[in-house]
């Protein structure tokens, strides 16, 4: 079973769940449970996936549980009540299946199962302290917890428990976030970089824009602003830079409207929303230069996308985008003034640009969506061979496997 509470067409931890479920689909019988049904043909059309509903079986909440979740008295974003009644289902259900993954940061399943990270838990303090709370009964002191952001409300819901989650086999999507992981839990992980979705042609230097482009969820942590106000002093120099978002919306409304207004007063600036896969490989390769906002971005699939399709990316100083780029001090950046010299630099130099292009060129082909499901493959193979008993592994091409 697919663990994913809710499997849209947006942000990078759906472009692995939908690559994990295409890795398995041909040789398990592959279940997803989520909260609600999923658009395989949206999913399709932004992901370059080929996911078909008649291929899997798909586990929807009940509807009681849909309106538990419509009377939830706590923020929803915040609290994640639905992931919390989701898992709790899981869990009743957790010996119907081979093997299940979470694609959803930590799980506890009451057994032991797979769990692919996104992102470090941002919620627990910043001294790292870990986590030792018990979950059997409501306390005084596990009240001060939650309070204080070392227990999320979802956990309780499903009388979630560290010391089971820590016994997962547990996948990241960077170095980075790895080590965070062993700073926090004390557990080793397994880096599995995520998939680069789609095939981006071909496009000669000469015949790409002088510009910049970037790609991500509307959402405030993306820094949009900041890349705008870098464009917007780049064109001091250069005046034919300009920046091209390519987002998808969110549930950040506010958000998208700023950057709307702000693209309409700017004759340099556009904004796309919600473009095809084919729309959003033309618009990358029709551009020379990419650059990403997103401070500490445990992964950053969108600096990868853009760095596949031929573009010279620049990134903030810090998180996992940088096992992308490598280490090359000249793509990276940590405040604006920075960003604007090194970007106008590269911009003005012919023999700068072509330097980094023979840099990054065989860095394009280490986050293949191939390369993704062979090592997911792999994984789930080995795993199940530790774990299922001899006389049931003929049962894992006939019973859900996620």
């Amino acid at each position: 079973m697919v663990f994913q509470p809710y499997l849209t067409a947006s942000g990078g931890g759906n472009v692995v769940a939908a690559y994990i479920i295409e890795a398995l689909k041909n040789e398990y019988a592959v279940s997803i449970l989520t909260w609600e049904p999923v658009d395989f043909d949206e999913i399709n059309r932004l992901f370059g996936s080929s996911l078909k509903r008649s291929e899997l079986s798909a586990i929807t909440a009940p509807r009681l549980l849909t309106l538990l979740a419509k009377v939830n008295p706590l923020n929803p974003v915040l609290s994640s009540f639905e992931r919390g009644l989701l898992l709790r289902l899981c869990k009743k259900m957790r010996n119907d299946f081979d093997v299940i993954i979470s694609v959803n940061n930590e799980a506890d399943f009451d057994r032991r199962g797979i769990q692919y990270f996104h992102e470090p838990p941002y919620w627990i303090s910043e001294s790292h302290e870990k986590p030792t709370l018990s979950l059997s009964r409501l306390s005084r002191h596990s009240l001060s917890t939650l309070f204080r952001g070392e227990l999320r409300p979802w956990m309780r819901l499903c009388d979630f428990s560290f010391e089971r989650m820590k016994h997962n086999l547990t996948l990241v999507n960077s170095k980075w976030t790895g080590r965070k992981l062993k700073e926090i839990y004390g557990f080793e992980s397994k880096t599995v970089y995520p998939p680069v979705a789609g095939d981006f042609p071909e496009v000669p230097w000469g015949q790409r824009e002088n510009g910049l482009v970037c790609i991500g969820r509307i959402i405030p942590s993306k820094n949009f602003e900041t890349l705008i106000e870098i464009t917007a002093r780049v064109r001091r120099t250069v005046p034919e830079a300009h920046l091209h978002i390519i987002g998808t919306k969110d549930e950040s409304r506010a958000y998208l409207k700023r950057l709307q207004r702000l693209a309409k007063d700017r004759a340099w600036l556009t904004l796309s929303e919600n473009v095809t896969r084919r729309e959003l490989e033309g618009l990358v390769t029709s551009h020379r230069y990419g650059i990403h906002g997103m401070v500490n971005e445990p992964f950053g699939i969108a600096v990868a996308e853009m760095m596949h399709a031929g573009c010279i990316v620049f990134v903030p100083r810090g998180g996992g985008q940088h096992e992308i780029i490598g280490a090359d001090d000249r793509l990276t950046f940590g405040t604006v003034d920075e960003a604007v010299r090194k970007i106008t630099r590269v911009m003005q130099n012919r023999d700068e640009q072509d330097s980094l292009r023979k840099y990054l060129r065989p860095k394009r082909t280490q986050f293949s969506k191939e390369r993704f499901m062979r090592q997911i493959q792999q994984v789930v193979e080995g795993f199940a061979d530790a774990h299922c008993p001899p006389d049931a592994m003929t049962l894992t091409r006939s019973r859900p496997l996620g």
